[in-house]
């Protein structure tokens, strides 16, 4: 939930419409896309994981449509992307359709940092959303528990003996915790002395950057895991040789961990919607959307799956497209663009968002425009919604549509937030008029035998929009590691600033002439992707002068209060 947004609504509102919510039986929610009893593994009243055996009889069925949900460059505190799914999902909902929702788990480092949790706001949220945004089913501290083992027996190798010889200086994974925690970016391990293991460097990452995490994301049976794990990447022995996970024999052990991880959670929207909230990778550092098995099982069930994909079109939607529809061989029927007047308006320079600023939208509206290209490019024309802020003036709407109109844009007015399902039935009847005239054959950004290095630059050109990219020393480097790792056909997942479509926050709007520099390139090899770091991305983020931690707290009665 926005805390600008949050902010308009007195407290006791949002009190009383949590209490008075009225949720139904997970029993009842799966009923309405076909899912038994027999199929659920509950989690109490309201939550359950769901049989992966449901996945092959859903294939059976005829194929439901995919609308992805992505966004313009978000400003800090988000755009409502994940309320708007949510919303969509409940409009369609009111309107007939059978309908399900897809997104990704909250992350704890997010929910006691800045952003907050990541249940959508308002009345369009997924319940129960304390729990959802609190270790919800344990799926990310399994992939904590499965990464870390995996961190546990690699220096444990090297202290017995190191038959692979493993070169301790050359150790490439990392460890891991789901919380905001500055002081882990940087560790020196085994200071004990010899009985504390050997002396090394080492690193945390947070738990939505682990490879683990996108492994599980794009992992389709144990099976395919299992073999996933195996060709994680570790290090380097002493003669400059790879060691994966499958040398240590690691990837039984940790697949172990992730067995009910790997089923789909099933719970429900404030309005009855199913909804899978499953796994939770970064939009700016891994791809970003939720699992391939609950979209694979949801497209099975319903006649509409409303699905999201982290930040603006240029990270999430870019590697939805040309990534993970590949990868899970998913449709994408229809695509919604997010925007606010607040981040238009952001855009243009302006430091107060809450004030009226025509001027400033008509100079901002620009990065919208941008987004509506990079989809357009794919081959799909967008829905763009407009979630409506309080603050947002019938004069600066007014000026959003004509320029909208201008390009031949489709858009509406979204007010979920404050209406649910009601405040996106014009959205929705968007969307399917878009869906009435399927597009052709999706235009991908690169050839899936291109190299690694013509897939960045193709990214960086005819997505971002560059004019020239850079690799630098380590870069170059990189690539020749790839390749000799015949690793040289990966898919590539850019990591960079969610703030523009540069690889520089502070270059707004629609840039142009601008050149994006590689600084290196990391190795995900076991969930088949390749990392471009462009800038200083944080893996590891750091908790604000003021948490959002200070605010949550615990009742006599158990009930959970202050986490937005």
């Amino acid at each position: 939930m926005s805390k600008l947004i949050s902010s308009f609504l007195p407290s006791l509102y949002r009190d009383e419409y949590i209490m008075t919510s009225s949720l139904l039986d997970i029993g009842t929610v799966a009923s309405k896309i076909g899912i038994s009893e027999a199929d659920l593994e509950r989690y109490g009243n309201n939550m359950a994981k769901v049989s992966l055996s449901v996945i092959e009889r859903s294939r059976k069925n005829r194929r439901g449509k995919l609308i992805l949900v992505t966004a313009m460059n978000p400003t800090k505190e988000g755009e409502g992307k994940t309320t708007t799914t949510i919303g969509l999902g409940q409009a369609l909902d009111q309107l007939g359709k059978k309908v399900a929702i897809a997104i990704r788990e909250p992350s704890l480092g997010p929910c006691f940092g800045i952003k907050g949790g990541a249940t959508g706001g308002g009345k369009s949220t997924v319940e129960p959303s304390d729990r959802i945004n609190l270790i919800f089913t344990g799926d990310f501290p399994a992939v904590s528990a499965a990464h870390n083992l995996l961190s546990a027996m690699i220096n444990n190798h090297i202290y017995h003996g190191n038959k692979l010889r493993i070169d301790p200086r050359k150790v490439t994974f990392p460890r891991t915790i789901d919380m905001n925690d500055r002081s882990l970016r940087d560790i020196i391990v085994g200071s004990g002395g010899s009985e504390s293991g050997v002396l090394m460097k080492d690193k945390f990452v947070i738990t939505p950057a682990s490879e683990i995490m996108a492994i599980l994301g794009l992992s389709m049976s144990y099976s395919d895991l299992k073999d996933r794990l195996s060709k994680i990447l570790v290090g380097y022995s002493y003669d400059g040789k790879p060691v994966f996970a499958g040398d240590l024999k690691a990837h039984g052990a940790m697949a172990a961990l992730l067995r009910d991880a790997l089923k789909p959670n099933l719970v429900q929207t404030a309005e009855g919607v199913p909804a899978f909230v499953h796994i939770g990778p970064f939009g700016n550092i891994a791809h970003g959307t939720s699992s391939l098995v609950a979209d694979q099982m949801a497209l099975g069930l319903v006649d509409y799956l409303v699905t999201e994909a982290g930040f603006g079109s240029e990270l999430g939607a870019e590697k939805f497209f040309d990534l993970v529809s590949r990868i899970g061989q998913l449709p994408i029927d229809a695509v919604v663009i997010v925007a606010t007047i607040r981040s238009i308006k952001l855009n243009a320079g302006v430091a107060d968002s809450s004030a009226e600023n025509v001027e400033a939208v008509e100079a901002g509206v620009q990065n919208v425009l941008k987004h509506v290209s990079i989809i357009r490019n794919f081959g799909i024309e967008p829905v763009v919604a407009i979630n409506r802020f309080p603050t947002d003036t019938e004069a600066e709407i007014k000026k959003l549509e004509e320029i909208l109109k201008e390009d031949n844009i489709s858009w509406a007015l979204s007010e979920v937030y404050a209406k649910g399902g009601k405040g996106g039935i014009g959205l929705a009847e968007k969307v399917l008029k878009s869906l009435e005239t399927p597009h052709g054959e999706i235009k991908r950004t690169y050839s899936e035998d291109d190299s690694v290095k013509d897939k960045i630059e193709a990214i960086a050109r005819k997505v971002y929009g560059a004019s020239q990219v850079v690799f630098e020393k380590r870069a170059l480097s990189d690539l020749k590691q790839i390749d000799k790792l015949n690793l040289g056909k990966s898919y590539v997942c850019m990591a960079k600033t969610q703030y523009s479509v540069t690889d520089n926050p502070a270059l707004l709007g629609w840039p142009k002439n601008f050149r994006i520099s590689v600084k290196s390139i990391s190795i995900s090899a076991g969930a088949g992707f390749v990392v471009p770091m462009l800038g200083d991305i944080m893996t590891m983020p750091g908790l604000p002068t003021e948490p959002a931690a200070v605010n949550v707290d615990l009742t006599d009665d158990g009930k959970i209060v202050g986490l937005f």
